[in-house]
């Protein structure tokens, strides 16, 4: 069974900035697509930012130009980098991935909380 760990979440001021991580049990590079969601409290969850095979990468528009989305295959690891924070952007943020047809795995996620 697949297995996605998130970590790197936590509280920070406006204007900051946190690296998330999404540490796989097996090679990413398995993966058709990578993405980073995002639920906050009584709203629908969101994709944040995907990471395509081939490399393409795509984002909600409300994240561009801050966030970044990023793997290291020797890792197995999809990084989400989050600049210039706002307090909207408080949420839990989860992992997901897509492998051969049907196949959907998720991790439990991580809670970013940005103060005002």
């Amino acid at each position: 069974q697949v297995q996605l760990v998130e970590s790197g979440g936590g509280l920070v001021q406006a204007g900051g900035s946190l690296r998330l991580s999404c540490a796989a049990s097996t090679n990413i590079s398995s993966f058709n697509t990578m993405a980073w969601y995002r639920q906050a409290q009584g709203k629908q969850r969101e994709m944040v930012a995907a990471f395509l095979k081939g490399g393409f990468t795509t984002y909600t528009a409300s994240v561009k130009g801050r966030f970044t989305i990023s793997t290291d295959n020797a890792q197995n690891t999809v990084y989400l980098q989050m600049n210039s924070l706002k307090p909207e952007d408080t949420a839990v943020y989860l992992c997901a991935a897509w492998g051969t047809p049907g196949k959907n795995y998720w991790g439990q996620g991580t809670q970013v909380t940005v103060s005002s």
